[in-house]
């Protein structure tokens, strides 16, 4: 029998969960044409929120289009401006034909050169030079605006993966070439997110960066626990199993309301299930998913510095003086220069997360482990 939790991949439909107000938000910058940025930890359900807007809008407006365009493998600004290009035409296309076209129409100066695949998916090339192309971008950068602006429709761009314009050669040069040309167009409204939460801060969040104050910044939140509860009912119930309240409750606050790990750690409190749902179940459901990630952990620990692994050890013995000559003795750290510095690694490789004076972990279940097996 299908499970009736989705973890891992897009939620929409009946498997997206709550974020009502998120939704109301973003649908609103949609309409009006705002940039919207979002960002959050990895595995919150940022690309989820982005295509369930979406598709509302689509089934609420007319005359709008919408793009998407992942970043994912695009390491350099050529790959950028090929892939900008061809998910652009192909969005505002219903034909092949109408994608050449287009292409001839409104990017002439690059020799455009467009083949179809025998299941009609395009390759779009340039006939200039690829630093030629990098010098000129102009037209592919204002593409959107002035298909738009033909069309007489709003396009909305979504660019998941955004993060990695900062790895691009002269990546500052080429984020102020995007912010000036995009900043222009009245048609067309951007929404920029990742899964890279820190990059995204110094691309969004740095008042010397171009994308400062591009649009309106989201900070997406977890869902909370009284949104869960109902949700996660009605999925047992469709199989005619029972979780009653308490029990949902105890299985979002073991995961601390990541919504990946609910949606994961909920599945398997229904794989083991018949009937109904007792707090043994979703205790030993939980250590099961410990014990099912613990090779993946075990492994990332040997990427870990000592200095980094006795700062692990601090936190997760609930140190708060992360920076005392005691705690840099007994667990190992050394200086108090080297904690800013930890901090600052093990934010960028998105192992704990930084807010005002309080630090977290980003994977719950991570942090478990370490309690559990690790220092134990």
């Amino acid at each position: 029998m299908e499970t009736p939790f989705v973890f891992g991949k897009i939620a929409t439909d009946q498997n997206f969960t709550d974020r009502r107000v998120e939704t109301e938000r973003l649908l609103q910058n949609f309409r009006s044409l705002t940039n919207t940025i979002i960002i959050s930890p990895r595995r919150w359900g940022k690309s989820s929120l982005v295509i369930h807007t979406a598709k509302q809008l689509l089934m609420s407006e007319e005359n709008v289009k919408l793009c998407m365009i992942d970043l994912f493998n695009v390491r350099e600004e050529e790959e950028f401006y090929t892939l900008l290009a061809k998910e652009v035409l192909t969005s505002v296309s219903s034909k092949w034909e109408e994608i050449a076209v287009n292409a001839k129409n409104f990017l002439a100066r690059l020799i455009p050169r467009i083949s179809f695949t025998a299941d009609v998916e395009s390759e779009l090339s340039f006939g200039i030079g690829l630093e030629e192309l990098k010098r000129n971008p102009d037209d592919i950068l204002d593409l959107a605006e002035a298909l738009a602006v033909s069309k007489n429709i709003r396009l909305i761009i979504c660019i998941d993966e955004f993060q990695n314009v900062a790895n691009f050669g002269d990546s500052l040069a080429f984020q102020k070439k995007l912010r000036a040309h995009w900043q222009r167009h009245s048609h067309v409204a951007y929404c920029l997110f990742g899964s890279k939460r820190h990059m995204l801060m110094d691309v969004f969040a740095n008042v010397s960066m171009p994308f400062y104050k591009f649009g309106d910044l989201m900070f997406l939140q977890k869902i909370e626990t009284e949104e869960w509860i109902p949700f996660i009912r009605q999925k047992f119930q469709m199989a005619n199993k029972v979780i009653e309240r308490d029990e949902v409750q105890l299985l979002v606050e073991l995961v601390d309301n990541h919504p990946y790990y609910v949606q994961q750690l909920a599945q398997q409190v229904w794989l083991r299930t018949e009937k109904l749902v007792v707090p043994s179940i979703v205790k030993e459901a939980y250590n099961g998913l410990i014990d099912q990630l613990s090779l993946l952990f075990l492994n990332s620990m040997e990427t870990f510095s000592n200095a980094q692994l006795g700062f692990l050890k601090a936190l997760i013995a609930g140190e708060k003086q992360l920076s005392s000559k005691q705690t840099l003795q007994a667990y190992r750290i050394g200086t108090s220069g080297n904690v800013v510095r930890i901090k600052q690694a093990l934010m960028e490789r998105e192992v704990i997360d930084l807010q005002g004076n309080k630090i977290t972990f980003q994977d719950p279940l991570f942090e478990a482990w370490l309690k559990r097996d690790w220092f134990k």
